[in-house]
């Protein structure tokens, strides 16, 4: 792979990109409350008295979202601490009741840990994880609701967020949109987290720099919560030329945290960056440290099920599906159980093809999840059944799929309403084939001259007489055998 660089006016810079995750827990309950965490609740009606922060209330953890970090931190091949601490982080919003977050700096959950990545040029990279720590999330400031006042919504509060911070090792757009791709497919196969941006439940905020080649490290800059790939990797080129031009002119970046705007296509100060020191960390007095068992952690690691980069490559050795088509199947959980279930006992490639080729144009056509396929699986691999023994040919497979699509009926079913069995019976081909040729005379005569491709020519004419039912490679045999070959 070319190494990705902008060129400016002084010749070409390297862009240095890290990410922090904020994945929210897939768990009942929220981290120190037992108020229910289901998205889309009426303002306010999912609020305990310790996610208020109603004075005397103490937090309880909950063994849910810490087994949840750990199941996590196992995905990314990372270290488990058994010895874990939380914190307070001090700050001030008007959504945030306590006026701080209890969060972990000092003494995460999980350590260091790794992301592979693969790119559109088939390179893999390694993206390394500096640490995964639980934190709660705050409240949400609404700004639009009256036109002198900020509403509060304080269903999120106290919410378990995962806060996955990868090492700066990415060096392009495309590397980070592979890694947020990743790391989203991980995280639902472990469903340790939905990966829904849009609903929030994902977030990304992404610290951009840039150097000339072999240089340290320059300042950087937070792009703060990025709700979609598309909108991470187009910030980074934005922030990444306007950090570039006032290097080039002379000024110095200041490390700040910044928003972007998708609409105006630009990034624009939110506040100046604060470091560690300026939020005042100390451990939380009213939460002992968290111990976990190497046999728990052992246990949790025994039911963890088979990940992403593991199934590609049972996928290739299994069914022997290229690199490439297996890392499609696999890139969401649904869609990998889905073609597991058409491919078994059948033949893996001809399932693959079906499933990336034909199903996946229609379910983006009609913008359809998987999960709403108008196909099930079971019916697609009684259509490949069809197919597989001769019942039907491939061009008639086409004809019997599109009314499944728009019926959702049985294929056997239509091939027998509308009488579209393949025709095996060799004197009925031998028939239609000597009735083509005689029709072709002179398309015979230039054939046997040297124009070896009328031969399609013949097997669309007699594929057209026998309307598509006719067994192709019998009528290739019966071809060639009336021809001389």
């Amino acid at each position: 792979m070319m190494s990705y660089r902008i060129e400016g006016k002084t010749g070409s810079w390297e862009v240095v990109i890290g990410l922090e995750v904020h994945a929210q827990v897939i768990s009942n309950a929220k981290l120190f409350s037992g108020a229910s965490t289901h998205f889309g609740a009426e303002p306010n009606t999912q609020v305990s008295l310790v996610d208020a922060a109603f004075p005397g209330m103490l937090p309880v953890i909950n063994r849910e979202c810490v087994d949840q970090a750990i199941r996590t931190g196992l995905g990314l091949k990372a270290k488990i601490n058994l010895v874990s601490r939380f914190d307070r982080k001090n700050y001030f919003y008007a959504d945030l009741p306590q006026g701080y977050q209890i969060s972990q700096f000092t003494h995460p959950i999980v350590g260091e840990g790794k992301v592979e990545i693969e790119l559109e040029d088939g390179t893999v990279k390694e993206i390394g994880i500096t640490r995964l720590h639980l934190e709660q999330d705050a409240g949400k400031s609404i700004h639009d609701l009256a036109p002198k006042e900020s509403c509060i919504d304080l269903n999120r509060s106290g919410v378990a967020l995962m806060e996955i911070v990868s090492e700066p090792d990415m060096r392009s757009p495309e590397e980070a949109g592979a890694y947020l791709r990743k790391l989203r497919s991980i995280l639902r196969y472990l469903e340790t987290c939905d990966g829904n941006m849009e609903e929030g439940s994902m977030r990304a905020d992404v610290n951009v720099s840039v150097r000339k080649e072999g240089e340290p490290y320059r300042t950087r800059c937070e792009l703060k919560n990025l709700n979609s790939v598309r909108f991470v990797m187009q910030a980074i080129e934005i922030e990444a030329m306007r950090q570039i031009d006032i290097w080039e002119s002379g000024g110095e970046v200041d490390q700040e945290t910044r928003l972007f705007d998708s609409v105006k296509g630009e990034t624009r100060t939110m506040r100046s960056k604060e470091n560690a020191h300026d939020y005042r960390y100390f451990p939380d007095p009213d939460l002992l440290p968290l111990v976990v068992e190497q046999d728990h952690v052992d246990h949790l690691k025994s039911t963890l099920q088979e990940l992403p980069d593991a199934k590609r490559a049972r996928f290739e050795q299994e069914y022997g599906l290229p690199r490439y088509d297996a890392q499609v199947l696999v890139a969401e959980k649904a869609i990998a159980q889905f073609f597991e279930q058409v491919a078994k006992g059948r033949d893996g490639r001809l399932a693959a093809n079906w499933v990336t080729g034909d199903l996946f144009a229609v379910l983006n056509k009609k913008s359809l999840s998987i999960h709403e396929s108008p196909v099930s699986a079971d019916n697609l691999g009684k259509l490949l059944d069809l197919i597989l023994d001769q019942t039907i040919n491939g061009k008639i497979a086409k004809e019997v799929f599109e009314e499944m699509v728009e019926t959702g009926a049985v294929p056997s079913e239509i091939v027998e309403r509308k009488g579209l069995k393949q025709v095996t019976d060799i004197s009925a081909i031998d028939q239609a084939v000597a009735e083509v040729l005689s029709k072709n005379a002179d398309k015979v005569a230039e054939y046997k001259s040297g124009k070896d491709k009328l031969f399609g020519f013949f097997v669309g004419q007699v594929m057209k007489a026998m309307k598509g039912k006719a067994n192709p490679p019998m009528v290739n045999e019966s071809l060639k055998k009336q021809l001389g070959l």
